[in-house]
């Protein structure tokens, strides 16, 4: 197993809340603030709320430390109803004083403005609360609704200060929820990022129909932190940020050989296979067989109780399963006994950041030792070329770092220039097949030839690829004539 490198704070460093969030407590090097606020800013829809309240759930469930959730828009019930679709249950916490949740109405046309106004009731009704459970951790939101009836700035500043330093005073780590401001301010009275110790901005942007979720780490007083923009997910486990845009080449290189699951294939790399860990790219024309190559692949590596993970992005499951069977491989056996998924999606489905961040997820939680892509080009429907380029580096660091073998097709449009890597990544990977379709004598015959494989010896021929009733051939042209 490859050794996990974990960010820990310094022994003399500030001291840190961990959200529980997966990701978020490795971009911020173990956590919020401990004992300061925390403002985290976002455009509606963003999953502000969200973040807040599962910063407030793992913080009593994984580190025994009760919270308390102020809501100016959504009710007690509303908010246990929201989070009760992404897995929080959170009514029996509340039961157990482990959570307290407060509904707090704050209707403008009933406030009204005058030199003494304060934030005082809220103080009283915020410290009952905090008292009530002995909490450690707050949330606030949002101050937009909190500060809606004040129109006097100089009030609203004061009162922001104050509102800051009253839960730094409390000793509580606090998440303060803002919305984001017009224009070019980060938010909407240009003043809380400035009195926060943290600022957490998220972004849920649509580009090209693709809607893509990314966190960024703007501020972090006395702290080191990831300063780029990370995509993130929500899904029924809740939030998860992946902090994947800055790997490194520090991965080790395992011993060993896989098969290619032909025999024949095999062979053409001193008979040993591929590399273990190494990366393996696929490319062709359409209809050389790139995805039975693929299918072949996983075929073999089930056959060893080695667990698969195929990412198609052209084919269903059932599909894929159903057109094997044509060339006497049978999938399905394997997705029966768990050691198959086969995952299929669009590539417009998501952005580049979110595919990256599903597969991501899926490997860490099927735990495969062999990854296939089919095809990986169809991810320049959502990107551009240097964007899909650097995606796919990413996403081939990721899986050396974790010593699996990744297999990945690729769509060659050109069959003139039948070398012509269309993604621009055929320079990062290990090993490169060449699948071409050949017209001799009247017909037509697939050939398979190997470009190269680093660091083993390998065939420089051309071979007959052949797809039979029983599995993948290899062979030779001067047999096939004879």
């Amino acid at each position: 197993m490859a050794r996990t490198r974990r960010r820990t704070s310094d022994p003399g460093s500030l001291p840190k809340a961990p959200t529980g969030i997966p990701g978020l407590d490795e971009i911020t090097g173990g956590g919020l603030p401990r004992g300061r606020s925390t403002l985290v800013v976002g455009g509606p829809g963003c999953g502000k709320t969200l973040l807040a309240m599962e910063f407030l759930v793992c913080g009593t469930l994984q580190f025994k430390e009760p919270g308390v959730f102020v809501a100016f828009e959504e009710t007690e019930a509303e908010l246990a109803e929201n989070v009760r679709s992404l897995g929080y249950e959170i009514g029996s916490l509340v039961e157990n004083k482990q959570l307290v949740l407060d509904h707090v109405r704050v209707e403008r046309s009933e406030i009204e403005e005058t030199g003494d106004y304060d934030l005082e009731g809220l103080f009283v009704r915020l410290g009952y609360a905090i008292d009530s459970v002995g909490a450690k951790r707050v949330v606030i939101d949002t101050l937009e609704v909190l500060f809606a009836g004040l129109q006097d700035h100089a009030i609203l500043r004061a009162e922001l200060r104050r509102l800051f330093r009253w839960l730094k005073e409390r000793e509580v780590t606090a998440i303060v929820t803002a919305e984001r401001g017009p224009g070019s301010g980060m938010t909407r009275h240009g003043l809380e990022e400035y009195v926060s110790d943290c600022v957490i901005v998220l972004d849920h942007r649509v580009d090209h129909q693709v809607s893509t979720r990314r966190l960024r780490v703007v501020k972090y007083r006395g702290s080191a932190h990831g300063a780029n923009e990370y995509p993130f997910l929500i899904d029924a486990g809740g939030l998860e940020v992946f902090p994947i845009t800055s790997l490194g080449l520090d991965y080790p290189a395992p011993a060993g050989y896989v098969p290619s699951g032909i025999p024949e294939l095999d062979e053409a790399f001193d008979g040993r296979g591929f590399r273990r860990g190494s990366s393996v790219f696929v490319s062709g024309t359409a209809g050389t067989g790139k995805t039975s190559v693929s299918a072949g692949f996983v075929n073999a590596a089930c056959a060893r109780g080695e667990r698969c993970l195929f990412l198609s992005m052209e084919e269903s499951a059932d599909q894929i399963v159903r057109n094997m069977r044509s060339i006497g491989i049978n999938l399905e056996r394997w997705r029966k006994r768990g050691l198959l998924q086969l995952q299929s999606s669009r590539p417009t489905l998501y952005g580049l950041e979110s595919h990256l961040a599903t597969i991501y997820k899926a490997v860490r939680d099927f735990d495969p030792r062999i990854v296939v892509v089919d095809p990986i080009t169809n991810l320049g429907a959502v990107g551009s070329d240097p964007d899909v380029t650097a995606a796919i580096t990413r996403l081939l660091d990721f899986l050396k770092s974790k010593q699996i073998t990744g297999l990945f097709t690729a769509l060659t449009s050109n069959p003139d220039d039948p070398e012509h890597s269309e993604v621009g990544v055929s320079s990062w990977m290990d090993t490169w097949i060449q699948l071409r379709t050949l017209e001799s004598e009247g017909k037509r015959r697939r050939g398979l030839y190997v470009i190269k494989s680093r660091g083993m010896p390998h065939s420089d021929s051309i071979h007959a690829l052949r797809f039979t009733a029983r599995g993948i051939r290899l062979g030779s042209f001067a047999r096939e004539r004879t």
